[in-house]
């Protein structure tokens, strides 16, 4: 039985509280966190590739971004 959990103040908590008798024998499992997505890479390793892949973007796509998708005002 896998119970997921987090430290919390030097202790371990489990995220669903279950009830199990006084004594019960348990095996903590330290889950190192990944840096970022895809096999601990960031993401923007993980979208690298596709830098320049969309080049008829307007100059300001990035800075106006909710402009073009959405309608809103320039910024």
């Amino acid at each position: 039985m896998v119970l997921p959990g987090h430290v919390r103040n030097g202790v371990i908590v489990l995220n669903d509280p279950i009830a199990l008798p006084e004594g019960t024998a348990v095996q903590v499992e330290v889950v190192a966190p990944t840096r970022g997505t895809a096999n601990g890479r960031s993401l923007y390793d993980v979208l690298q590739p596709l830098v320049g892949q969309a080049p008829d973007l307007p100059a300001d796509a990035a800075q106006n971004v909710d402009h073009y998708l959405y309608g809103h005002p320039k910024s």
